[in-house]
């Protein structure tokens, strides 16, 4: 049988530094694109937008939200002004509006992240509210990436750890898919696999000195969210950085009243699959969840117990992705079961 054709797209170029916000004009002259637009949003736009944009003297738009009108919105601007390549800048609602509209519009985006809060800033998937549901929608990779450690390390510490905890949360991903791959013989790649664990891994190994406002801890997360971002491409689907602990995650999004960053979840997530993967190793992931100062249970979540359970139980639902969660998913007794033996609840 012939192999099908595998295309792996990855970022160019991958720029990081110290309040390098001047390099973004260097970065669009080099790749060879002339009419450049930058997305921002209120915030971001005092923080660097404004000096890119006038450094580039280029026009800027602003993000309301991670919408699907949004996005369509952004793609009447973009072709209505004939730009040639986005330049997004901001969180991850601007940066996934940019990902998906310049993808939409066929021209390439450029990621300057103001915070290192989940692997999207890297990754070819952009997270997107269409009505209710909030979906994972694949688009494209970064051609660069403007990492400034200065900008990030300055941010809210929440966003970093909750960075910290989707890396993490690695460690799991790539579990569900070894168990996919031998039970249902999906398409699994030992090199992406074995950059999502190192990821995770490195994370876990320098809990202790992820630090609140230290530019070389920002440097770490950030190129650990770029290495899981690299994963995914050469994967061809998130399959390297999204397992049960990521469906959890989403799960919560729909039902919580108030959810919590998706890092933080996807961090909650790992602890309890990681316990019906090897039940021996969740206090690994506990821990240095705890040492980054992320939640490890749902109280810190700010969710419901009631929530908890319930995103456990749907958990499987959400995708057609084979998870330890296996087909059936988790009853409500084994899923409260579950948060309380991991600690994750009382």
């Amino acid at each position: 049988m012939e192999n099908p054709i595998h295309i792996i797209n990855l970022s160019r170029m991958v720029v990081m530094g110290s309040d390098i916000w001047g390099s973004v004009k260097t970065t669009v002259e080099k790749l060879g694109y002339k009419n450049p637009v930058v997305l921002d949003d209120p915030i971001t736009r005092g923080i660097v937008g404004k000096k890119v944009s006038n450094d580039l003297n280029c026009d800027h738009h602003e993000v309301k939200a991670a919408t699907m009108a949004e996005v369509h919105s952004i793609e009447d601007i973009l072709k209505k002004d004939k730009y040639d390549i986005v330049v997004s800048i901001g969180g991850g609602s601007v940066i996934d509006v940019g990902k998906l509209s310049s993808f939409n519009v066929s021209i390439p985006f450029i990621s300057y992240p103001t915070v290192a809060s989940h692997d999207g800033i890297s990754s070819s998937r952009a997270s997107i509210k269409d009505g209710e549901k909030k979906l994972s929608i694949e688009a494209q990779p970064p051609i660069a990436i403007i990492a400034d450690t200065k900008i990030v390390s300055q941010a809210p510490y929440r966003f970093l750890a909750s960075g910290c905890a989707d890396l993490i949360s690695n460690y799991t991903a790539v579990l569900d898919w070894q168990l996919a791959h031998k039970l249902k013989g999906e398409y699994y790649s030992e090199h992406a696999a074995s950059l999502s664990s190192m990821s995770a891994k490195v994370t876990i190994d320098n809990a202790d000195v992820i630090k609140e406002g230290l530019e070389e801890s920002a440097r770490k997360v950030l190129k650990g969210l770029i290495s899981s971002g690299v994963a995914m491409s050469i994967a061809g689907s998130s399959r390297p950085a999204s397992g049960a602990e990521h469906a959890f995650a989403h799960a919560l999004d729909m039902i919580a009243e108030k959810p919590a960053m998706h890092g933080e979840q996807c961090g909650v997530g790992s602890i309890m699959t990681m316990y019906l993967h090897r039940e021996d190793k969740y206090k690994t992931i506990k821990e240095a969840l705890e040492k980054i100062k992320a939640p490890i249970t749902a109280e810190e979540l700010g969710v419901a117990d009631i929530e908890l359970i319930k995103a456990l139980t749907m958990a499987h639902k959400i995708r057609d992705r084979y998870t330890i969660l296996g087909e059936s998913g988790l009853t409500e007794r084994a899923a409260t079961k579950l948060a309380k033996v991991t600690g994750v609840i009382n």
